[in-house]
């Protein structure tokens, strides 16, 4: 980003660093964003400024308005260079404001530990919970705090002062932890429940379980990360799980009183049953996921993605994610989950086998 910022100085088009525009996605891809910004012609956002609001990105789509600022006025292929550092931050703070207006409990990791309280990452913004608002389960292990994941209200909020804090204790001592510490130890590792999603993160979720003692049913919590939701990829969480939904899900682990789950792992392994579905030398119809260096991935099913190697992609043709693709499968890797396709093609270029 350097480089092209020192190579790219000037400004034909009339926009200058820092100017802020509103446009139209038109193109997004797994590296770059492409916007339409009128007469201006079209922006892109890509390497560092695309890593930088990557959590954002997974929430647009093609034909969404979206407001970016320009890094680099013009490039001599005339393109503007820009960021959507300012529209990831709006996002952020607009549902920050709801969690507090609705006292939403939401998901934060854990930075730092001091005796004031401790800092934690409020979906890439730094926020703060006093010592006096921290639960007293979690005081018990101060310690091993930074890196985990919990749950916490925002109490106080204040986006010129850049100002957010939280109270855990608001969350944990709602319930009676010594009733969720007895319905832990009768939860085992594999057993299926029914789950309720309650707090949706950009790394996962947190789903209760219900869990019987006696006559009651105690509600228990555990996490669902995001490599734990589908047996194939899931680019963005939102869009696939929703506060409220309800599912199946699967115990994987029990660890310093933390539950975690899998959506996934309650279904049955897309890959168990590819031997018999997907047979050598037999043709299929799959969508393109995913173009890289070396070849083009094919959803042949949820889950199940086959290679088509760059060396049996005829020059010339230009495919792109989504797109209708007739394969052959030419072999299959059960073990390591792999399969090589080649291209059905209704004419044979010469030199192409």
């Amino acid at each position: 980003m350097e480089e092209l910022l020192s190579k790219y100085s000037g400004t034909p088009s009339g926009l200058k660093r820092g100017d802020r525009i509103k446009g139209t996605v038109i193109e997004k891809e797994s590296k770059k964003v492409v916007i339409d910004i009128g007469g201006k012609g079209e922006g892109i956002v890509a390497e560092k400024a695309y890593q930088e609001a990557r959590d954002y990105i997974k929430t647009i789509k093609v034909g969404d308005e979206v407001e970016a600022m320009v890094i680099v006025g013009e490039t001599p292929d005339g393109l503007t260079i820009l960021s959507l550092r300012t529209a990831m931050q709006d996002a952020v703070w607009k549902r920050l404001e709801e969690a507090k207006k609705d006292k939403k409990p939401l998901a934060v990791i854990v930075k730092n530990i001091s005796s004031s309280g401790m800092t934690v990452d409020v979906d890439g913004q730094f926020g703060f919970i006093p010592s006096t608002q921290i639960g007293k389960e979690l005081k018990k292990d101060l310690n091993n705090l930074p890196g985990r994941h919990i749950k916490a209200i925002v109490i106080d909020l204040n986006r010129n002062e850049r100002r957010i804090v939280l109270s855990e204790k608001e969350v944990s001592e709602a319930e009676d932890i010594k009733l969720i510490a007895k319905a832990m130890e009768k939860v085992k590792d594999g057993e299926v429940y029914i789950g309720k999603v309650s707090v949706v993160a950009n790394f996962g979720a947190f789903v209760a379980i219900e869990v019987k003692i006696g006559k009651d049913t105690i509600p228990v919590e555990g996490l669902v990360h995001i490599s734990e939701i589908s047996w194939g990829k899931t680019e963005n969480i939102r869009e696939v799980l929703r506060d409220g939904d309800t599912m199946p899900v699967k115990v994987i682990g029990k660890k310093e009183g933390k539950l975690s789950l899998s959506i996934k792992q309650a279904k049955v392994d897309p890959w168990d049953a590819v031997a018999k579905k997907f047979k050598k030398d037999e043709k299929y119809k799959g969508a393109v996921t995913k173009i890289s260096d070396y070849g083009i991935f094919v959803s042949l099913e949820e889950g199940v993605e086959g290679l088509i190697h760059i060396t049996k992609i005829p020059p010339g043709m230009n495919l792109k994610v989504k797109d209708e693709v007739n394969v052959i499968v030419e072999d299959t890797d059960i073990k390591n989950k792999k399969i090589s396709l080649g291209l059905v093609l209704t004419a044979k270029p010469v030199g192409y086998k």
